[in-house]
């Protein structure tokens, strides 16, 4: 892969993920009514169950209009831009120092980069820019990471799985010349790889992350439903039964795979311009 300065990937990172973000936000709100339908029939909002991906967009569609679909896409792009950003850059200074070269170096570069990306992102991920302030005025700053529990374990796992079978799998498609070598097919092909990957992993902390952000909290803050990660996940085990982890694995795969193999995609292809005008300012 092209070479370029970490405060170059940062802004690589956060213009491809923002650009990924734009075509994937419909299949986000989708998939997040999916994970929440069965908080959402006990409050009485959104009653019948959706049966499908299609059914689903159409019943979104018709209770908030087309628009409905492109629901937060402001924060969207917001934390795409910090999350991402904040994570290449930390992959990248893994990489200039070469910490990736060594055995299971680009999994836990992508993990550190993923959890120190989720923190950063984690007030973007929660709201819009307008609530922010009714947020931080109700809970006080820890309210803006609400959630964080959460966050940090699933961006940690999917940036992991992400950054580490994206590089492999490059590599592999390379090794065997189906492609063009600098053709941008061959990142298209290892981001679909890694986009298989990605949403087995993430799929069951993406559920209990949007019921942790979502779930109601007291006076103090404190979450009425779940205690955190790990009870979250117990009580959906129990409740609902383990294959609720993984409640709109389809939509979700339709949200990530695309997000995956576009931003692996753009950001392969955005370092390739930004190296060779490197080198041709060299």
């Amino acid at each position: 892969m092209e070479t370029v300065p970490p405060a170059v990937d940062l802004v690589l990172g956060a213009s491809a993920c923002c650009l990924a973000c734009v075509f994937t936000n419909p299949l986000e709100v989708v998939k997040t009514r999916l994970q929440l339908q069965g908080e959402l029939q006990a409050r009485g909002t959104y009653p019948r169950p959706y049966h499908g991906f299609i059914a689903s967009v159409a019943a979104v569609a018709r209770a908030d209009g087309l628009w409905g679909l492109q629901k937060g896409l402001a924060a969207g792009l917001l934390y795409q831009g910090l999350m991402n950003g904040v994570r290449f850059y930390c992959y990248s200074l893994a990489c200039q120092a070469g910490l990736t070269q060594q055995p299971g170096g680009t999994v836990v570069a992508g993990a550190v980069a993923g959890a120190l990306g989720a923190f950063v992102g984690s007030p973007a991920y929660l709201t819009v820019l307008g609530a922010l302030e009714t947020i931080w005025r109700q809970q006080g700053l820890l309210g803006l990471w609400q959630g964080v529990g959460g966050a940090v374990p699933r961006v940690m796992v999917g940036s992991a799985a992400q950054l580490a079978t994206f590089a492999s799998a490059k590599a592999w498609v390379q090794k065997q010349q189906w492609l063009p070598e600098d053709s941008w097919l061959v990142a298209l092909a290892g981001g679909m790889i890694s986009s298989i990957a990605v949403v087995v992993v993430m799929t069951p902390f993406d559920v209990v992350s949007t019921r942790l952000y979502n779930q109601p909290v007291d006076t103090a803050g404190r979450g009425q439903l779940y205690g955190g990660l790990t009870d979250c996940m117990v009580k959906i085990w129990r409740q609902e039964g383990p294959l609720a982890l993984y409640k709109g694995l389809g939509p979700a795969y339709l949200r990530l795979g695309p997000h995956t193999i576009l931003s692996m995609l753009f950001w392969d292809e955005l370092r390739k311009l930004a190296g060779r005008a490197q080198h041709k300012g060299t």
